[in-house]
């Protein structure tokens, strides 16, 4: 594997903060996105560089190894088992002193199938490394269940995405992140969803809430009003009377349950009652004597 500079990928310093990285990929995500670029090969695989240096980067333990060993990090734990089998070694043949390049080749040797006549045929087999992936995806996004295509470490994997997904959730695809070593299974994806939300709901878990402005004269008489749901309008019936902070639910009308197919969380709609302002004269001299019977 030839060695890509990963930081320079996303024009960031080799001492950024986690933040930096971050906010450096979104930005470049967000400029090379093939949606906004159909049929750019160039944007194409800027993006897909662009995401596999922040699958690298975004994870601490994925940026120690790359920052140490280079174009080998994915093998790294790997190497350092190797190493200690070849220290242990030594050890037990009272071998003294440092690694020579033949101890380095047949450590590579045995990781990678080449190396000196010593590991021929002694090749262990490895499993290969976890990657971890960040998604971000709209509210509405999340509502259905649906199909998208992943581009991580230069290599195109389509999966399914439930409905009712959260954010900061984490899901594992497996077998999808690097490649064993000498026949070793494959290591995982992991995926971590930012969800954002630029609708009208606040969402907690499956159920939605929403604030509805309910003028004075429907909530002191009462009467009908149409609100938005996720899925569409629905028309209530207002009691007189209806107090400031009044909490409405509509069952089913929330959000859709993980991985339970059919299952919906409940709309909240919270009254907030608006008085009125710019009163005629007549409408003042009406409260002045509604004031008076009170």
């Amino acid at each position: 594997m030839a060695f890509i500079d990963y930081y320079k990928t996303l024009g960031i310093s080799k001492g950024a903060s986690e933040s930096a990285i971050k906010k450096a990929y979104r930005k470049l995500a967000r400029k090379y996105h093939p949606d906004l670029n159909p049929n750019d090969k160039v944007a194409e695989q800027k993006f897909k560089e662009i995401n596999e240096a922040n699958a690298v980067l975004s994870h601490p333990e994925n940026r120690k190894k790359y920052d140490e060993y280079g174009e080998h990090w994915e093998h790294s734990e790997e190497y350092e088992k190797a190493k200690q089998q070849k220290q242990y070694q030594r050890s037990t043949s009272n071998q003294q002193g440092g690694y020579s390049e033949e101890d380095f080749s047949d450590i590579f040797g045995s990781m990678f199938g080449g190396g000196s006549s010593r590991t021929q045929g002694k090749q262990v087999k490895f499993r290969g490394q976890d990657f971890n992936a960040e998604l971000q995806l709209k509210l509405k996004d999340v509502y259905t269940s649906h199909k998208q295509t992943l581009t991580v470490n230069n290599k195109n994997i389509r999966i399914t995405i439930p409905a009712g997904v959260e954010n900061g959730q984490v899901i594992k695809i497996k077998g999808h992140g690097g490649k064993g070593i000498n026949g070793g299974p494959n290591g995982d994806l992991f995926i971590s969803f930012s969800i954002i939300n630029q609708s009208q709901f606040k969402r907690d878990g499956h159920n939605l809430y929403v604030s509805v402005d309910l003028d004075l004269y429907t909530a002191l008489l009462g009467g009908e009003l149409t609100v938005n749901t996720f899925e569409g309008k629905v028309k209530l019936t207002v009691k007189p009377e209806t107090q400031n902070g009044t909490k409405v639910k509509l069952k089913g009308k929330g959000f859709p349950k993980y991985k339970k197919e059919g299952q919906f969380g409940d709309l909240y709609i919270i009254y907030t009652i608006k008085t009125p302002t710019k009163l005629s004269t007549k409408e003042k001299e009406l409260f002045t004597e509604l004031s008076k019977l009170r």
